[in-house]
């Protein structure tokens, strides 16, 4: 299938690793012009380096910490003053801290929103006129299958996810007219730097092998196997993609089979 990426600027949220790297790359594979987004220079300087250029592009990084949003919106102000309208944004960023919702301090609920909700509202904003002069956009926000069926343990990133979802849901009812789409890429469990640090604290509360944990995770899975983070990538391809025109509003589950909600 062909994915019709050449010509399309994408940026790219929490990119410098784990699943938003991934989904650069593809993008990237596919022919977009990518601007990776994350805290650390040298790892985004990294990712850049290793973009696909076969169909010519010229990718780059803004280096923003997402608890600085007037600093974020600037700087991807400036990118668009430079190299011209995004036409596709994936908003990724590391989930709260885990914990029982009823323990969670309000503070760690008022952050979460700002760096999920808030950040993702501010650049919706700022980029939707340049989408609506190119009559082409997607916003892409990977979020959790906890949107679908809330994670033990996950209480503060449960609510947000929820949160994001309407959000999204929304705004597909308002910018549709415009030919943009708004979708949700719903990850389950996916073998990156997150999926480690839930498997550790679980096996601390519980008192149980980091093995034992993994093994329970495991088997609650149909397919017997955590994801890769380039499958949620594919996932992601497609929905900026032409051939995804008329998707809009929905919350995609790639899980392998372990969520049990039909809707």
């Amino acid at each position: 299938m062909e994915l019709g990426l050449v010509g399309r600027r994408a940026l790219v949220g929490g990119a410098s690793k784990g699943i938003g790297r991934a989904v650069a790359e593809e993008l990237a594979r596919n022919g977009a012009e990518v601007v990776v987004m994350a805290r650390t220079s040298d790892l985004l300087d990294e990712v850049v380096s290793g973009l696909d250029v076969s169909h010519g592009q010229t990718h780059g990084p803004i280096v923003a910490d997402l608890e600085q949003l007037d600093t974020v919106i600037h700087r991807v102000d400036n990118a668009v003053n430079e190299r011209g309208d995004f036409h596709i944004v994936v908003n990724n960023t590391g989930g709260p801290a885990g914990g029982p919702l009823v323990d969670s301090a309000v503070e760690s609920l008022i952050q979460a929103f700002h760096n999920h909700v808030l950040v993702s509202h501010r650049l919706m904003q700022l980029l939707v006129p340049g989408m609506r002069r190119s009559g082409f956009g997607r916003f892409i926000n990977i979020i959790s299958t906890s949107v679908k069926q809330p994670i033990e343990g996950l209480g503060v990133s449960n609510t947000i996810r929820g949160a994001m979802a309407s959000w999204s849901k929304t705004l597909a009812t308002e910018l549709g007219p415009d030919g943009i789409t708004v979708n949700n890429v719903l990850p389950g469990a996916t073998e990156t730097e997150r999926l480690t640090s839930i498997i550790t604290r679980q096996s601390g509360a519980r008192s149980l092998g980091e093995d034992v944990v993994r093994e329970e995770m495991l088997r609650e899975i149909p397919a017997r196997r955590f994801a890769q983070a380039g499958e949620i990538a594919n996932a992601v391809a497609f929905l900026a993609s032409d051939a995804a025109a008329y998707i809009s509003g929905t919350s995609i589950v790639v899980d392998g089979g372990r969520t049990r909600a039909l809707s």
